[in-house]
């Protein structure tokens, strides 16, 4: 029985080798062969490009899920990134944000409704910085009452989102004073270099995990790189849930 394989298997490479030698020798009727071949069968083409764009989600698909199994505690657990919710929930869900976004600002009045809903939800949120200067000021804002004023950051971070007034250094500042922020304390927080860093190593983060805009949700291993509502984030979150438990 080997022998015999061992000779089917000779006579392939015998036929592979002339049928190589054939198109060296003549590649202009061999492209004509194949250029007839596809023009009577252009699904062919259609079916490979399917075929590669498919396996191509498939290969991110599984990078993006490796990337979030390593880097899961900078994601979920990261101490300077403000946490709501329930800080010892079973399900974590990542949102990446920029006060600037209207689809965050569009998000943000479902989130009290979404934890009261999920008592087991944590809530993590990562500054994003994308829309330009008042951006950047609002993310060290937040950025720097989380860490040094951590009891006020929830009313901060509601009125930053909601505010219609320019969120530059005074705008800032104003929202700080009315929401009970040591604004004079605020102001040499963010001078700190230790805020830009983590600007920096958030977006690194995000932009690893093909999250390129704003909002951008990471629930259990899914990627969202875009606006979804309350409902949707529910059923992910159930669906995590489900996962961790099965």
């Amino acid at each position: 029985m080997g022998g015999r394989r061992l000779g089917v298997l000779i006579g392939l490479l015998a036929v592979a080798a002339v049928a190589i030698a054939a198109v060296w020798a003549a590649p202009i009727a061999f492209e004509r062969m194949l250029r007839s071949y596809l023009q009577h069968h252009p699904e062919i083409i259609a079916e490979a490009i399917d075929r590669y764009q498919h396996r191509e989600e498939q290969d991110a698909t599984q990078k993006q899920r490796t990337l979030l199994a390593e880097r899961s505690n900078e994601l979920r657990f990261d101490p300077r990134s403000p946490v709501l919710g329930n800080p010892n929930g079973d399900v974590t869900v990542v949102e990446f944000f920029d006060y600037k976004c209207p689809f965050c600002r569009q998000l943000h009045p479902q989130i009290p409704q979404l934890l009261a809903a999920e008592p087991n939800l944590r809530l993590v949120l990562k500054e994003f910085p994308l829309l330009g200067p008042e951006s950047s000021v609002a993310a060290r804002a937040s950025i720097a009452v989380w860490q040094h004023q951590p009891a006020k950051f929830a009313a901060f971070h509601d009125a930053m989102m909601r505010s219609t007034a320019r969120l530059d250094e005074n705008g800032v500042l104003r929202i700080a004073r009315e929401t009970g922020v040591d604004a004079d304390g605020l102001m040499l927080d963010m001078a700190d270099p230790r805020i830009d860093r983590s600007v920096t190593d958030t977006r690194a983060l995000a932009l690893a995990l093909g999250i390129n805009g704003t909002p951008g949700l990471i629930i259990g291993d899914t990627v969202i790189p875009g606006y979804i509502d309350a409902a949707e984030i529910r059923r992910l979150v159930a669906q995590a849930r489900a996962n961790c438990t099965s």
